[in-house]
């Protein structure tokens, strides 16, 4: 799994690449990337699946603030990024990935 940033000059804007490799995503068909960014929503595309079983997104964050998000795997299996900036509890007894765009 991997998590890079990227703040943008000319807006303010993070640009930020979302990566689930393939033991992590262990034969996955989807994974979707849900968190607060796209309010949670199951119907949200799928993020990319490359030949080599990864699966990436990349989406530009409004910079100042911290998103909530999991992976979603198959529908059914949620999983967390270790290389979150940092977890919060959820209301599922669970905690969430939690990444900073603060500059």
């Amino acid at each position: 799994m991997s998590l890079k940033k990227q703040f943008l000059k000319s807006k303010p804007v993070c640009k930020v690449s979302f990566r689930l490799d393939a033991p992590e995503a262990s034969g996955a068909k989807t994974v979707q990337l849900l968190g607060d960014f796209n309010n949670w929503d199951k119907t949200a595309k799928p993020m990319t699946a490359l030949k080599t079983n990864d699966f990436t997104a990349t989406l530009e964050l409004e910079t100042g603030k911290a998103y909530e998000f999991r992976y979603l795997i198959n529908g059914s299996v949620w999983k967390n990024d270790p290389q979150a900036d940092y977890f919060a509890a959820n209301n599922y007894g669970q905690e969430n990935s939690v990444i900073s765009t603060t500059v």
